[in-house]
C-alpha cells in the first residue's frame, strides 16, 4: 500500500475516547495513522490505514526504544499527544505511584515523543497537537490539583515550543477540552452529567482538531479551549444529584 508521506500521523491514547475519535477523523481525511495504546481490546475497528502500536506510556524509560522498534516509518507529519490519566481526591490521598503515573503519561511521554520526531517535523513543516485540559488554566482544581498541574505544564510546553519552532514552519497546537464523556473519570467519584449541554463528546474535540489542521499554511491557532455551555457533574454514588 502506498502512503501519502505528507499525511502520516502518530496518535497516543488511540484506543478509546478522544484519541480514538481523532484517529477516525484523520483516517477519513486520508491519513495513515499509527495509534499508541496500552489495551486495544475495546478499540473501534478502523480501516487498513490504522496501525496499532501496543505501548505502555507509563514506562517512559523504555518509550523511545519501544516506538523505534514498532513504528515502521522514520518520519511523521503529525504528532497528536492525546493520552491522559487522572486521579482525583484530596492531595494527601493521591499516592506517589499515582502522581508518577500522571506525570509520565500526561507530561513526560509527550515531551519524549516530541523530542524524538521534532527534527523530522521541522523538515516536513509538520504539526504537533497536545490535548491538554481546561484545568490547565484553572486556579480551582480542588481534588484534582496534581492532574491540573501536569496539564498546565503540557500547555506551557506547547506554547513555548511554538515560539521555539515557528520559524521552521512547525505548527504547535494545544487543545484544552472541558468535561468530556470518556473514561478519564474512571478513578473519580464523579462523572459527566447526562444533559447534552453539560458535557462534550470526543468527536467534538476531534472536529476542532480537524478545523485547525485545515487552516491555510501560515495560520496557527496555538491554543483553543472547548467547553460545554453548562458546568455540571454527577456524583457516582448519587447518580440523580447534580453539582454545579
Amino acid at each position: 500500500m502506498l502512503m501519502n508521506s505528507d499525511k502520516i500521523a502518530l496518535v497516543t491514547g488511540a484506543s478509546s475516547g478522544i484519541g480514538a475519535a481523532i484517529c477516525a477523523r484523520l483516517i477519513e481525511d486520508g491519513y495513515t495513522v499509527y495509534g499508541i495504546g496500552r489495551d486495544f481490546s475495546s478499540c473501534p475497528v478502523f480501516s487498513a490505514s490504522f496501525h496499532r502500536l501496543t505501548i505502555d506510556l507509563r514506562e517512559t524509560t523504555r518509550l523511545a526504544d519501544r516506538v523505534k522498534s514498532l513504528l515502521p516509518v522514520q518520519e511523521i507529519s503529525l504528532l497528536v499527544n492525546c493520552a491522559g490519566v487522572a486521579y482525583y481526591g484530596p492531595h494527601e490521598t493521591i499516592s506517589p505511584e499515582k502522581i508518577h503515573e500522571m506525570l509520565a503519561v500526561n507530561l513526560e511521554a509527550p515531551l519524549i515523543l516530541t523530542q524524538m520526531f521534532l527534527r523530522g517535523l521541522k523538515a516536513r513543516r509538520g504539526t504537533i497537537v497536545n490535548i491538554s485540559s481546561v484545568t490547565a488554566s484553572s486556579r480551582n482544581n480542588m481534588h484534582g490539583c496534581a492532574y491540573g498541574a501536569t496539564k498546565a505544564a503540557l500547555t506551557s510546553f506547547g506554547l513555548s515550543l511554538f515560539e521555539e519552532c515557528r520559524k521552521s514552519g512547525v505548527r504547535v497546537v494545544t487543545l484544552q477540552p472541558d468535561l468530556t464523556e470518556t473514561s478519564l473519570y474512571r478513578n473519580a467519584d464523579f462523572q459527566t452529567a447526562p444533559e447534552e449541554d453539560a458535557r462534550l463528546l470526543p468527536d467534538e474535540t476531534a472536529d476542532a482538531l480537524m478545523y485547525l489542521l485545515r487552516l491555510r499554511s501560515g495560520v496557527v491557532v496555538t491554543e483553543m479551549t472547548i467547553r460545554p455551555q453548562k458546568n455540571r457533574i454527577c456524583r457516582k454514588e448519587l447518580p440523580n444529584s447534580i453539582l454545579s
